[in-house]
């Protein structure tokens, strides 16, 4: 277990923000976790359990304890004719974890390539692209219950999965568990799932399988993001907004163009990329942090920005969109105060 004072957080967030935590706590087995759970010091002191902070905000420096899994490994669980369980470390990288599956021709996760972020976020945010969330795949999440240290498995259903939603991120329940291992169910038959943005395009005239399709979606993103290796980000800010059919009849008379996908017979999702550059916000700029001009859900540190620059700028954004057209953008990045 590696636990370090006054630790810079500029390599665990990818917005490149060089804020200080009073304690950076790293554990590496399951032993180690429970120590650490049973250390009256530590269970004193605000704390908060991160990943690679692929989808997170510091606004300043840390005055608490950062805690981070080292817990990694891919082993199968178990496997029948048709399917293999794999059980992955919470520390796995996510994108490394695909390419695992893909290689072994193992199904269900290609979909969600190049998506940035650790194994346990992955339950933890149920990440979705192109058609597909983690929630599909994912059999159970094991955890750890910080107030009593006591283990504690959880079934899908469980997770109450929905679209980016888990009940750990439910406000009564977040910051209460911590996960250390995600099981995941891939398929020996995958089917293709391609209906999604421009992917089955981009197969064409290509032989279709799970490293087509992997290669298609991580050129695809590459294109449509900016890379966080170069240009700060945390990928999406914002989510797509669900709205009732009355309120979107009434501005597709106003916007023709307005793009939408159904979801049940009294709600449709709206891009909020779309919104957000109707609202000709693309390229915008607050102090060093601006609106991406490659794609304007994402906020990028363009010029050594702090997190209060790109807080603010996104709450323009926000507001933004909320005066033109009456629609609420809820973040998916979380802030940290």
């Amino acid at each position: 277990m590696r636990i370090i004072e006054n630790y810079s957080l500029l390599k665990h967030n990818t917005f490149h923000l060089d804020v200080k935590t009073r304690w950076f706590v790293e554990y590496e087995s399951e032993a180690d976790l429970q120590r650490l759970l049973g250390d009256e010091y530590f269970m004193s002191q605000t704390f908060l359990h991160i990943g690679q902070g692929s989808n997170l905000l510091f606004l300043g420096n840390f005055n608490g304890v950062i805690v981070h899994s080292g817990i990694r490994g891919i082993d199968i669980w178990k496997e029948n004719d048709g399917h293999v369980w794999l059980k992955a470390g919470a520390s796995e990288d996510w994108d490394a974890f695909v390419r695992f599956c893909v290689e072994k021709g193992w199904g269900g996760v290609e979909n969600l390539s190049l998506i940035p972020g650790e194994v346990g976020a992955s339950a933890f945010q149920n990440i979705g692209a192109y058609g597909v969330e983690a929630s599909d795949c994912i059999e159970e999440v094991h955890t750890y219950h910080i107030p009593t240290g006591e283990k504690r498995i959880f079934t899908n259903a469980e997770c109450k999965y929905s679209y980016r939603h888990s009940f750990f991120k439910e406000e009564a329940n977040c910051g209460l568990y911590f996960i250390t291992h995600v099981i995941y169910r891939l398929s020996k038959q995958p089917e293709y799932i391609l209906g999604y943005g421009n992917v089955k395009s981009r197969l064409e005239g290509m032989e279709i399988n799970l490293q087509t399709i992997r290669e298609a979606i991580i050129s695809i993103r590459r294109e449509k993001l900016p890379d966080p290796a170069v240009e700060g980000n945390a990928g999406s800010f914002f989510m797509n907004p669900y709205i009732c059919i009355a309120h979107y009849g009434a501005l597709k008379k106003q916007y023709p163009a307005m793009p939408h996908y159904p979801v049940d017979d009294k709600v449709v999702k709206i891009p909020a990329a779309w919104l957000i550059e109707q609202c000709g916000l693309k390229g915008k700029t607050l102090g060093g942090a601006a609106v991406s001009t490659k794609q304007p859900l994402v906020i990028v540190n363009q010029n050594h920005a702090t997190g209060t620059d790109i807080a603010l700028l996104a709450e323009a954004v926000r507001r933004s969109v909320q005066e033109n057209f009456g629609i609420e953008l809820r973040p998916e990045v979380y802030s940290v105060a």
